[in-house]
């Protein structure tokens, strides 16, 4: 079931969202080479907590840690480790908060250092991929509109579209309905109403979509080993367009 949230979930949407966006900002600045990506999800955790909230993804599902670190060709679910990061890497780091019983969720994919033009292309294209995707939404939009503009505009750019993976709704569970693809038909899928929340996530690829999971059971990479870049915001629909609470 798709819920319509309350005036006082909202409340606590919006703060688990600002936890969530104020960790992006803090973590940025530790995004440095020679810093492991165990000592980002440490730094992440404490901020989180220190903020009155708890980690959302520490424990969903088993999975050990506080934040998602995935390097390269990483496409999501990387686990943190004593793996340095150096100069040319990029890194996408998905925080999530949980704040009385409410949560945040956001990507972004960071640069560590001087990267390629290439890498730099990815990103640049993947971060405008969610913004297409954001300017479709409004009460009665369909969730094919949002994924339809996604994919029109990787295409347009030539990066891969991985098709396994979807954004979703947000509320007191981490994951709601309704899913969210990022490819799609126009005016298809789930009308969306003003008061729902959901997180809008592409996932591109430099090169081909194609994915696979490596044997920690999480770690989810690009078939062909090109990088890959994820960027997400959760969105309150509102009457006439959106509003981001995981700013960063």
């Amino acid at each position: 079931m798709i819920n319509i949230k309350t005036k006082e979930e909202i409340e606590l949407l919006k703060i688990a969202g600002e936890i969530v966006g104020d960790t992006h900002r803090y973590l940025k600045g530790f995004i440095k080479p020679g810093i492991t990506t165990l000592e980002l999800d440490k730094l992440a955790e404490e901020y989180i907590i220190k903020r009155g909230a708890i980690p959302s993804f520490k424990n969903y599902n088993g999975f050990p840690y506080s934040i998602c670190t995935s390097v390269n060709d990483e496409v999501v679910h990387g686990m943190p480790s004593n793996r340095k990061l150096v100069s040319g890497d990029i890194i996408s780091i998905d925080i999530g908060a949980c704040y009385k019983g409410y949560h945040g969720d956001s990507a972004w994919t960071y640069p560590v250092g001087k990267i390629s033009t290439e890498k730099e292309y990815l990103l640049k294209h993947t971060e405008r991929s969610l913004y297409e995707g954001l300017a479709v939404i409004k009460d009665g939009v369909r969730v094919g509109d949002i994924g339809y503009a996604i994919e029109q505009y990787a295409r347009k750019h030539k990066l891969g579209v991985v098709k396994e993976l979807v954004g979703h709704g947000v509320g007191i569970n981490l994951h709601e309905e309704p899913d969210i693809p990022n490819y799609g038909k126009q005016n298809t899928g789930h009308i969306l109403k003003e008061g729902m929340v959901i997180a809008i996530e592409p996932m591109l690829n430099l090169g081909s979509p194609k994915v696979f999971i490596l044997d920690d059971d999480w770690t989810i990479v690009t078939a062909d080993t090109e990088p890959s870049a994820h960027f997400e915001h959760t969105v309150l629909i509102e009457k006439d367009g959106y509003l981001i609470l995981t700013k960063r």
